[in-house]
């Protein structure tokens, strides 16, 4: 099978207008597809309302009992089940899945160094068989970010993990590519200028960039894992705006695809 893996963020979740639009660009997207989503600004939104204020570190949320119910509450019932209800209308048989769900992603509680990260999980095992039945019955499964840990705790675990890891876990006998869809039209070299995307980006320029501090923050962890995933068979990955979606799989210029291959910047 040739499978595309599209992870969707707080750009598009958190404002209903942007999600019809991405939903409807996604049910004409072509071929065997696997959806999957964050939800965190929702959280942070909710949590607040409830006395529960958001703890970041480097971006990362520190996930205490009161914050694991307020995700689980969002990402996995609201979000999960609003997405799933919309793919319906547009004729996309579709199913809303956490981790937990037919043991579809195993994982570890985060051990404890410098920063004790609460209920995280780290992903150790995904049930590959689970999600190649539902596409051969071409049915999208639409994974949030909950996973569990096999011992009755669910965790919550990075959407970009989560869709990396699978994306390396079904590429062992399927043909995958992997969409990282979020608010910027693509790895650029001027942050602030949407037209300086850089088209191709190979390892070595990854490197480069991040040396002149040209790549920094949240970009960085992004591509580690579209590196790590084109290491371990992942066939290609994107990054990009989600209405540049459909573009970039019919192969127009638009964002920013990673591959292996080497060539020049300029």
């Amino acid at each position: 099978m040739n499978i595309s893996i599209i992870k969707i963020g707080g750009n598009v979740i958190d404002f209903p207008e942007k999600l019809d639009e991405f939903l409807f660009l996604f049910s004409r997207f072509p071929g065997k597809k696997i959806l999957i989503h964050g939800g965190g600004v929702l959280a942070s939104k909710f949590g607040e309302s409830m006395g529960v204020m958001p703890e970041m570190v480097d971006g990362r949320r520190i996930t205490d009992k009161d914050t694991l119910d307020i995700v689980t509450m969002v990402y996995a019932g609201l979000i999960n089940k609003q997405i799933v209800a919309k793919l319906q209308k547009l004729k996309q048989n579709a199913l809303g899945l956490t981790g937990a769900d037919g043991n579809l992603i195993q994982s570890k509680k985060r051990p404890v160094k410098k920063i004790d990260y609460g209920f995280v999980g780290d992903i150790k095992a995904v049930n590959t068989d689970l999600l190649e039945s539902l596409l051969e019955k071409d049915i999208v499964p639409v994974i949030c970010a909950i996973t569990h840990d096999k011992k009755g705790q669910l965790l919550n675990t990075n959407a970009d993990s989560i869709s990396s890891e699978i994306a390396v876990a079904m590429s062992s006998k399927h043909t995958v590519n992997l969409y990282y869809c979020f608010n910027k039209a693509g790895v650029l070299i001027d942050e602030k200028n949407d037209e300086s995307i850089i088209p191709l980006i190979n390892e070595e320029i990854y490197k480069e960039l991040k040396n002149e501090q040209v790549i920094h923050s949240g970009m960085i962890p992004k591509l580690d894992n579209a590196f790590a995933a084109l290491h371990k068979g992942v066939n290609h990955v994107w990054i990009g705006k989600a209405e540049n979606l459909l573009l970039a799989v019919k192969g127009k210029v638009s964002g920013t695809n990673i591959e292996n291959h080497k060539y020049d910047l300029y």
